[in-house]
């Protein structure tokens, strides 16, 4: 597969002097062919640097890594996580993809998780508990949190806060002018053993005085259990679950709180239709084979170094964050399945922010700047509030702004010239629901797995994370004193610390 990947440059090279203009107007169906839907997502690839024969030979690259097997091979329990000896089954917490008997077992366990969610919700509803405290991080906070901050409603049985960063001032201001008579507490860690998620819990667990109000959820029964918390109100999680791909699990307890059990499903549920689509659908009009082969053309054609997520909707202004994770931990590689080293470029830098206030920070560079960054733009059609004429107008900036990048805008004044061929792909939801939100999400998860099937490398480990932390451990004793930092560097920076 590394010397497919590197033929791209063949075609990026015969399309250097092409402008994204010319290959549009020269091709008028472009705008049509190069457009997907997957029931109310709507998915447009014609902004893209290819033209139809680039496009076709990275087909043919699909076919040839077998992206269709893949699908196949991961939705049906297979152990596509072979560094850690384990499957993927994510899509199995949502529905049953495929009938494998791995499959079924690990959904039935989903299905006694969220029935044991539900029981939960309905006790703590039938007191006077107004607030939860999310303490997680990582996988166990940004799912969570991203789906709350962009569905919730101000009318809501429960108010969801979340703590993630080990540092007190997070922990500070989420606490203040909460009651903790009136506010209960999850704390969210796969092994019950981050470091920061189990601080962050025990000042939860101080302020709020009274453990009967204290939940987690976990993989690991007995360190929660000598945490305080009894298994009565702890819920499950499994190891064919990885962090980044867990919200779907009891780690959506902090989103079926806020937004109540039955949209919490209807989440899933549209999770579970992307499941189906990218299963079933022919690889060229399958949405998720698009946009990773997108991805890849873009990182080994292009060799853009850099990706842009860019939400035309401010409920969704936490999905680059979500996003940096779910890409950058997955696809963060630079080995291959066997240990051999990556001969091509895998995950570029992804970062973003919500339109249209980020058209008044960074945009400047993404129009006239000497890097060019393929950028995914997100809109949605209809919105629930009262505003037409804003809404109107952010529509307006959202598809003003893919077409001034791709195409620019000539000017005799080198200060005024754009030059465009900037390439982005448009995705747009028909609504912001639980169900489309649940179909954006699970579209990038598939994504991410067809594009690390196309390197060659493991998108379900997460080695990397591992080494800090290792040495923030064996820096506590140093900071307290207690020995010496073996790092020359690090010694004269304790010193200035304990000065």
């Amino acid at each position: 597969m590394r010397n497919t990947l590197a033929s791209l440059d063949a075609h990026a090279q015969r399309l250097a002097g092409t402008s994204l203009v010319n290959l549009i107007e020269t091709d008028p169906a472009r705008a049509q062919d190069f457009a997907l839907r997957c029931g109310p997502l709507y998915a447009n690839f014609a902004r893209q640097r290819y033209d139809r024969a680039a496009l076709e030979a990275l087909f043919e690259i699909a076919e040839q890594a077998d992206l269709a097997g893949a699908m196949q091979r991961q939705l049906g329990g297979d152990t596509v996580n072979p560094t850690e000896g384990r499957a993927a089954l994510h899509s199995a917490l949502r529905g049953e993809a495929t009938a494998s008997a791995f499959v079924l077992a690990a959904r039935a366990q989903a299905m006694a998780a969220q029935l044991r969610m539900r029981e939960l919700i309905e006790a703590l509803a039938a007191t006077d508990v107004t607030d939860i405290v999310s303490v997680g991080i990582g996988g166990s906070d940004l799912g969570p949190r991203l789906v709350v901050d962009a569905l919730a409603t101000p009318d809501a049985r429960f108010r969801v806060h979340f703590i993630s960063n080990v540092d007190g001032n997070a922990a500070r201001r989420v606490l203040a002018g909460l009651d903790p008579k009136k506010t209960a507490g999850v704390v969210i860690s796969k092994t019950f053993g981050t470091q920061e998620t189990l601080l962050n819990g025990q000042i939860v667990r101080d302020w709020l005085g009274d453990d009967s109000r204290l939940y987690a959820v976990s993989t690991n029964a007995q360190r929660v259990a000598d945490f305080g918390i009894p298994p009565e109100r702890t819920l499950p999680m499994w190891d064919w679950v990885g962090g980044r791909y867990s919200l779907w699990s009891a780690v959506g307890f902090p989103i079926a709180l806020a937004l109540g059990m039955d949209c919490f499903e209807q989440l899933l549920e549209g999770a579970a239709a992307i499941d189906a689509h990218a299963l079933h659908a022919p690889l060229r009009q399958n949405v998720a084979v698009w946009h990773a082969l997108t991805a890849v053309w873009n990182r080994n054609g292009l060799h853009a170094a850099t990706q842009a997520v860019l939400p035309y909707d401010e409920r969704l202004k936490l999905l680059p964050n979500y996003l940096q994770q779910l890409v950058m931990e997955s696809l963060g590689k630079r080995v291959r399945l066997d240990g051999s080293d990556v001969q091509v470029e895998t995950v570029p830098v992804w970062w973003g922010g919500a339109g249209t206030d980020t058209q008044h920070s960074f945009f400047q560079a993404l129009h006239q700047g000497t890097q060019v960054v393929p950028a995914d733009f997100i809109g949605v059609i209809r919105v629930d509030h009262p505003f037409a004429a804003n809404h109107a107008a952010l529509l307006a900036n959202l598809l003003a702004q893919t077409e001034a990048l791709a195409n620019g805008s000539s000017s005799d004044d080198p200060h005024r010239h754009y030059p465009g061929g900037r390439p982005s792909t448009l995705l747009l939801l028909e609504a912001l629901t639980p169900q489309t939100l649940g179909m954006l999400i699970a579209l990038y998860e598939h994504s991410v797995f067809l594009q690390s099937v196309l390197w060659d490398i493991n998108a379900f480990d997460q080695f990397g994370v591992e080494l800090g932390k290792q040495v923030a451990n064996r820096l506590l004793p140093a900071l307290q004193g207690e020995r010496e930092a073996d790092d020359p560097v690090t010694r004269a920076v304790l010193q200035v610390i304990r000065n």
